[in-house]
């Protein structure tokens, strides 16, 4: 099993080393453009594998897509990050261009890979990876619900003082101010969420949530690492273990929840073959309003991809 994480920044780094960590790969291959960095960043991560014990073999590479060939899964975090007041549909022109070179050099050397998306505006940017691959829509999808959801969970459990473990959610929508928590679908250890937390503050939670990016951003000065790592990673565990584990992900829409042709966050069945079936949930008039506004704002930001590229084309 091998795979490959483009972009050695923090969130590619914080990926690399869970999946070397978890040993869910033979090899694990960091690729960066930046002379010399993710052969460091390779190199230190390999350093403790005599300490966290495991025998995953990290290494790093200057943009040489050849060490990438025959990935099974591979990981794109490439792009610019956020800087503070900038929205992510500012990044759109830069990272599209950044995503579709790095889509083309995958797909060359490992036509068989089955894609993660990280880079942000996220869902825009895994669509672009998609159009790019003309790979199947099942084996390019987005990381950004496990994400937006493991965030909605630590509110809630510093909310309620109770274990992380036993919070369960789902989160549907874009990757941004227009994602949808659905508390009707949150549990603790089993108990509807509704049941031991009051209206006011569990809508304080949520709003929290759907501002969680640009709260880190604002603190740091830059995007957040740690959790979007991990949370890559644990994609990649499902697909390589072929868990089957229930996760929100950026998936091709084809009329599941009236929405068509659009990347976007719903629950899905993640195994070996990548997403393996999209599940529809039974949404109340106010959930599926709240889903189609956020699909409106994420249409809008694809559009502005489909004109970029339609101006090249042209």
């Amino acid at each position: 099993m091998k795979v490959t994480v483009v972009g050695a920044g923090n969130v590619g780094a914080t990926c690399a080393d869970a999946v070397a960590r978890w040993e869910l790969a033979n090899e694990v291959v960091l690729l960066d453009i930046k002379e010399g960095f993710a052969e460091g960043k390779a190199l230190d991560i390999w350093q403790t594998a005599p300490i966290n014990l495991f025998d995953s073999r990290v290494t790093g590479s200057t943009n040489d897509y050849t060490k990438t060939a025959g990935s099974d899964v591979v990981v794109i975090t490439s792009g610019l990050p956020r800087k503070p007041g900038m929205s992510r549909d500012d990044l759109i022109a830069t990272n599209a261009a950044i995503v579709k070179s790095v889509t083309e050099s995958v797909v060359k050397h490992s036509p068989d890979a089955i894609m993660i998306i990280v880079s942000n505006p996220l869902d825009v940017m895994t669509y672009c990876a998609y159009i790019t691959s003309k790979l199947p829509s099942q084996k390019v999808f987005g990381m950004a619900g496990i994400l937006d959801t493991a965030r909605y969970r630590a509110f809630l459990a510093t909310e309620l003082n109770v274990s992380p473990k036993d919070i369960q959610a789902v989160l549907m929508g874009g990757h941004g101010d227009t994602m949808v928590p659905l508390p009707r679908y949150t549990t603790v250890g089993g108990i509807p969420v509704t049941e031991l937390i009051s209206k006011e503050k569990l809508d304080a939670i949520v709003d929290r949530t759907k501002k969680g990016g640009g709260e880190i951003v604002n603190l740091l000065g830059t995007s957040a690492w740690y959790a979007p790592g991990t949370a890559a990673a644990q994609m990649v565990e499902s697909i390589v273990r072929d868990q089957k584990r229930v996760f929100p992900c950026c998936v091709w829409l084809q009329g599941e929840y009236g929405l068509k042709d659009i990347y976007m966050g719903a629950p899905v069945i993640l195994g070996r073959n990548g997403v393996e079936r999209i599940i529809e949930l039974k949404l109340n008039a106010e959930e599926m309003e709240l889903v189609k506004a956020s699909g409106k704002a994420v249409k809008e930001v694809m559009d502005v991809l489909d004109k970029m590229n339609s101006n090249v084309t042209a």
